[in-house]
């Protein structure tokens, strides 16, 4: 139940940023190396405080959905990762609007592509 109610608490303080236009620090990205352009969907990333002193630092991934109307969108939280394991990998491996090109590995930066079945079509995932 705690576990619950501190996801909750997660969830509505970044919504109450973003949507409030302010910000734990958070950052908008438009580009990332690999992709070819502007990113075509709305990534903000940043860090959250927690606890009462806010003294221990959660990183999230706020990422748009692309229906065209998100103000009434369903909201999503991934919850993922572990010991060695990044929620990075599940973005891009599973359920986000890029992932990497099935291209030989050739030593040099991977090359990312728009993912059509991505999850954030109608949800909005953090």
């Amino acid at each position: 139940m705690k576990t619950l109610l501190l996801s909750a608490v997660f969830v509505l303080e970044i919504c109450s940023q973003l949507i409030g236009g302010g910000g734990a620090g958070g950052s908008a990205v438009k580009f990332l190396p690999g992709f070819d352009g502007p990113l075509p969907f709305n990534l903000q990333t940043g860090y959250i405080g927690v606890g009462d002193s806010e003294s221990v630092q959660l990183f999230y991934y706020f990422i748009q959905s692309q229906s065209g109307h998100p103000e009434s969108d369903p909201l999503f939280l991934w919850i993922n990762g572990g010991p060695g394991c990044s929620t990075l990998s599940g973005i891009i491996f599973e359920i986000g609007p890029i992932t990497f090109a099935p291209l030989k590995y050739n030593g040099s930066l991977p090359t990312l592509i728009s993912r059509p079945y991505s999850w954030t079509k109608v949800p909005i995932v953090i």
